[in-house]
């Protein structure tokens, strides 16, 4: 009984109940009253009533319909009206929204089927698929699936961040295993595994490798079939192969195979790299403080090997061979559809008494490259000082034999002589000796020496004349 009254107010919410209950209500008012009417002509006026108010409720639906969604054609209003049409009814499929790459639905409306509705933002895409195949990715804007039509997969087309390995505040290599929570350190020797490779000599390290990447973006950026134009570029292709194309995983203890999906492979990847090229060095090399370091070597390598084709080989030393090989890693992000833009290690964690090893060898090689370096700079001073002390030199005699430039000069004596060579002398240091006190100390001599001249000069010119009146 319930239930019938249930559906009875059902039935009475919809415009053509209420023009029923109106119309019995009506009557039964005629009734009461004894008020003759004719029961053919109510029954014809009652269905154009219902055809009425069907077709007035099926323009208003058209035309209310094309505001829900920010749809642009014609071909979209009947879709869109199509949807909200049959709303009610349980054969509509998903309502789905995608934001960065994530679904975001009401409990069980993925589940549905019949024709549904996508909105994208602009930095989501999605694969559709039937049980048979698959139907192509779709971008940005609005996308009206058919009844067979469900989302396969969705991708985000912004660049991302992914970090791997231990945080910049873990210690693996020295923490003890913490009686309290034992989860916390299990989380962070986890973390450590991740990225721990061995070196050439047999130690374990273990850094922070971060990979920036994003779905392969197109040269030239198109309108989807919406009309929308994504600043994070949309390629087709690349979003159909990032997510149906399968990459498998082989678990290591009970040899599992695991589907890896589309924002795991980067990493996968690199860390691989990772550990074959920290292969190549002894843990010493990694820190080289002259020219490029190992470490600086294997992040130059693994760029080069994510972004290239083509790669100069390295031998078991890390030596560049100078053979060119192909980059299976480069091919396996096209056909997934994948680019990797920048790839960074750093916080690199190791044993701490190696860290105590490589502190005394640094700092024995520091105290070799001061002793050189300072070798070095004691010589380029002996230098300098050289150059300097014959410059000093040459501006002498330049400066005391100006006043002998003319050779038909008449010969003078010894005391013009004098005069003729430090006169010059004088007026240059004049000129250079300002405040400072040394210049003015050698000026005071020559002026002392230039007085001896003149009293001297004076008295032998006495005694030449009185020999001549003599």
């Amino acid at each position: 009984m319930r239930r019938l009254l249930s559906g009875l107010g059902s039935i009475l919410q919809t415009p053509f109940g209420v023009i029923l209950a109106t119309a019995g209500i009506w009557h039964g008012i005629l009734w009461g009253l004894d008020i003759p009417f004719n029961p053919i002509v109510s029954v014809v006026i009652l269905i154009i009533d219902f055809f009425a108010a069907y077709y007035l409720l099926d323009r208003l639906i058209y035309f209310f319909a094309q505001f829900i969604l920010p749809i642009q054609n014609p071909k979209d209003r009947r879709e869109i009206y199509a949807r909200v049409k049959i709303f009610e009814s349980g054969q509509r499929g998903p309502t789905l929204f995608i934001k960065n790459g994530r679904v975001i639905e009401h409990e069980g409306e993925a589940g549905k089927r019949g024709p549904g509705v996508l909105a994208l933002d602009t930095a989501s895409a999605v694969v559709l698929r039937t049980d048979t195949q698959i139907k192509g990715a779709v971008g940005p804007g609005i996308k009206f699936t058919s009844g067979k039509e469900y989302v396969a997969g969705s991708v985000d087309l912004r660049s991302q961040w992914q970090f791997i390995g231990p945080l910049a505040s873990d210690q693996p290599f020295l923490n003890p295993v913490p009686i309290s929570s034992p989860k916390v350190y299990n989380e962070l020797q986890n973390r450590r595994q991740q990225t721990a490779g061995l070196t050439r000599d047999g130690f374990e390290v273990s850094p922070t490798i971060s990979v920036k990447f994003s779905i392969k973006r197109p040269i030239q950026n198109k309108p989807t079939e919406s009309g929308v134009i994504s600043q994070y570029g949309f390629d087709p292709a690349s979003v159909r192969n990032a997510i149906t194309r399968e990459v498998i995983e082989l678990g290591t203890s009970d040899n599992k195979k695991t589907r890896m999906e589309w924002n795991k492979l980067p990493a996968h990847l690199v860390v691989n790299l990772w550990r074959e090229y920290v292969r190549k060095f002894k843990l010493e090399e990694l820190f080289t403080s002259e020219g490029v370091s190992g470490l600086q070597t294997i992040e130059d390598m693994i760029n080069k090997r994510v972004r290239q084709a083509d790669v100069v080989a390295l031998d078991d030393t890390g030596t560049p061979t100078g053979e060119w090989v192909e980059s299976l890693e480069f091919k396996q992000l096209q056909a997934r559809g994948l680019e990797i833009s920048q790839v960074r290690i750093h916080n690199l964690l190791f044993e701490p008494a190696m860290e105590e090893n490589l502190t005394k060898q640094w700092s024995a090689e520091w105290m070799k490259t001061a002793k050189r370096e300072e070798e070095l700079l004691n010589d380029e001073e002996a230098v300098i000082e050289t150059a300097a002390r014959n410059e000093a030199i040459k501006n002498f005699a330049r400066i005391v034999s100006a006043n002998f430039d003319n050779p038909i000069a008449p010969p003078q004596d010894e005391y013009a002589t004098l005069q003729n060579l430090i006169e010059p002398l004088r007026e240059s240091l004049l000129v250079e000796s300002g405040a400072n006190s040394e210049m003015e100390i050698e000026r005071k001599k020559l002026d002392d020496i230039w007085k001896w001249l003149l009293v001297n000069k004076l008295d032998a010119s006495r005694h030449q004349t009185g020999q001549g009146n003599s």
